[in-house]
């Protein structure tokens, strides 16, 4: 192998090297600029996170209002999650997770009828000015099984993960029997 040769491949190798080296850059850079609520959000913990019993959220058009949440949950951590939506924008919204901590989560199950409340596969449909009931009549529900991480203050961390805003943190108030 001459000379030549050997500096003509670990030029290449150089080139090549530092190729990979800007795109790895570059991605990792245009991580952080998706959408503003695409951010790696931690699992709720026992400490509990987010404003307790409702929380108010806008983005892209959606402003949604979720309060009076409570948790009511038998021995096991097994029950229910009642709360009310209330989407004041123009842009229709879905909820299409409910998480607990330890990885846990809410089986939802839509209200009767079309439009608000509905389950679709988008999730539950807040449509634009818009309230919904969870647990309450007709309306959609949110079964939670064996759920833990119930704070000291009587709380539960719930995350709710949304079609346009994304993930929403807040304490449920958590009520046994």
């Amino acid at each position: 192998m001459s000379a030549d040769s050997f500096s003509h491949r670990t030029s290449r190798g150089g080139r090549a090297c530092r190729t990979v080296t800007g795109v790895v850059a570059l991605t990792a850079l245009l991580a952080g600029c998706g959408h503003p609520t695409s951010t790696s959000v931690p699992e709720p913990s026992g400490a509990g996170s987010g404003p307790r019993g409702g929380v108010h959220v806008a983005a892209n058009g959606v402003d949604v209002r979720v309060g009076r949440a409570v948790a009511h949950l038998d021995r096991s951590g097994s029950g229910s999650l009642s709360m009310t939506v209330e989407n004041s924008g123009s842009v229709a919204e879905h909820l299409d997770m409910v998480g607990t901590p330890g990885g846990g989560r809410g089986t939802l199950s839509g209200g009767s009828g079309s439009g608000n409340g509905a389950l679709s596969t988008a999730g539950i449909a807040f449509l634009p000015g818009g309230r919904t009931s969870f647990g309450t009549g007709r309306g959609p529900r949110i079964r939670l099984v064996h759920s833990h991480g119930v704070t000291r203050a009587g709380t539960l961390p719930i995350v709710l993960e949304f079609a346009v805003v994304g993930l929403v943190h807040l304490q449920a108030r958590v009520t046994h029997g």
